[in-house]
């Protein structure tokens, strides 16, 4: 028989979304705030010519660690807008303090105090943030003043006042998106920080689509391949929303106590463990490292030059498609998947606290033998999970590579979409299921002052 909550589920409507009023407010917030965001990728950085940059990224086919950038900052990158960063120094800024609590003691104990703990961890993240940005933004104004294209220099008046103003604009820009996507957190509705990232890969869609149909027309792509990559798409889709969803369910047990002349306990519960606990993460961390030696060399030289040397060689065996770049892609893939899986999932600290409030796991004693198993079974679930990753992430590059696809079909652009549209999903599922809750106990309050 269906829960309480599964009937309330099946019955969500249109209906119940327009009687919602604070999921509408929310909603409405969520988009105003994002319509801030994409007006923001358009105002250009004083003193640059964007003309350049985008001739840069044109030449290297979208591809490269600047391709990667400009797709999560929804192409404010290629315009060199003050949204160029993006949000994606608060991204390294988050992971870095989160790997660095699983290490340094201190940062660990801060983690274990709750609300108060959190909150400092999120200052510190803040100002990681502010100095990745800096460094980050100082090295684009330099690498700026030493472009040169076709139609000239890419800095108007290079110098000390330039940079400057580069490293002000960009800092302040990614501080402004951290403040924007906190509110979008607080007041509206989804994940601010995973909605600023969605809605710029969402909003070069349009472009890539008609990229794609425009290789369809002048006969690069024929009409069956086209059909097919749909046909393709939707079933990537499908597998991602299925993996991200896939879970092992361990049985918990917690013992019966009396307490007086009544007894307490004795249910049984289950600890969802996810195939794939790292996450978007592992792509994200391999496709940069990867991509580093090849932007490097795209730099040494005029834009649309490749590099000379060892690393240019370096950055030519490691391009889009090549032999070495799948293997070591792969390869890095894994190795993060299993590393990352490590530092959020601790399975001493798990059995423990399952040993703390009494529970356990049938068959298995508590204590180092739960962690144990924990361990078994993390190991087996992250093999699963690696493996979906690296063929998640490869089936896109084989196609960029060998038949032109557009850049932004990625693996972990779609992987990302998949996620953050799945979790933006279900919160606002949630807040139906309150707002029903909250009108079936107003009906129930007044039928008890009726009687």
């Amino acid at each position: 028989m269906a829960s309480a909550a599964e009937q309330l589920a099946a019955n969500l409507s249109l209906g119940t979304l327009s009687k919602a009023t604070e999921l509408k407010k929310r909603i409405w917030f969520t988009l105003g705030a994002l319509l801030v965001y994409r007006v923001g990728t358009y105002i250009p950085v004083p003193g640059v010519d964007a003309s350049v940059l985008g001739e840069l990224l044109q030449s290297r086919g979208g591809g490269g660690i600047l391709g990667m950038f400009n797709m999560f900052s929804g192409g404010a990158l290629g315009r060199m807008t003050v949204f160029a960063l993006n949000i994606m120094p608060y991204i390294s800024a988050s992971i870095i303090i989160q790997l660095l609590s699983a290490a340094v003691p201190t940062l660990e104990s801060l983690k274990k105090e709750g609300e108060s703990g959190r909150k400092k961890l999120n200052q510190y993240t803040r100002y990681l943030t502010v100095i990745i940005a800096m460094f980050q933004s100082y090295g684009i104004a330099v690498g700026l003043e030493g472009m040169h294209g076709s139609f000239g220099a890419a800095v108007v008046d290079p110098g000390a006042f330039f940079r400057l103003s580069c490293v002000v604009s960009l800092v302040g820009g990614t501080m402004f998106l951290m403040w924007l996507g906190e509110q979008i957190t607080a007041r509206g509705i989804g994940n601010g920080i995973s909605l600023i990232i969605f809605s710029g890969i969402v909003a070069n869609v349009p472009h890539a689509l008609a990229t794609l149909l425009e290789l369809g027309r002048t006969g690069a792509l024929s009409p069956i391949f086209i059909l097919a990559f749909i046909v393709i798409a939707f079933a990537v889709i499908a597998f991602i929303v299925f993996m991200e969803r896939a879970q092992r369910r361990v049985v918990i047990q917690y013992p019966k106590r009396q307490v007086g002349t009544r007894m307490f306990g004795g249910d049984a519960t289950h600890m969802p463990l996810k195939v794939n606990t790292s996450g978007v993460i592992p792509p994200i961390f391999a496709s940069s490292i990867l991509l580093i030696p090849a932007t490097i060399a795209g730099f040494s030289g005029r834009v649309g030059g490749t590099g000379g040397g060892i690393l240019g060689t370096i950055g030519n065996a490691l391009g889009h498609g090549q032999p070495a770049y799948m293997i070591a892609y792969a390869a890095m893939i894994v190795f993060f998947s299993y590393f990352y899986t490590a530092v959020v999932f601790n399975p001493q600290e798990t059995a423990d606290n399952l040993k703390k409030y009494g529970g356990f796991i049938p068959g298995i004693r508590p204590g180092t033998a739960t962690a144990d198993y924990f361990d078994y079974v993390l190991t087996r679930l992250t093999t699963i999970g690696a493996i979906y990753l690296v063929v998640v992430c490869l089936l896109p590059e084989i196609l960029i590579s060998n038949y032109g696809v557009p850049f932004y079909f990625g693996g972990t652009s779609i992987m990302i979409v998949v996620s953050v549209t799945m979790d933006t999903v279900t919160q606002i599922q949630s807040h139906l299921l309150a707002h029903q809750y909250e009108g079936l106990i107003r009906k129930a309050r007044v039928r008890g002052r009726g009687r």
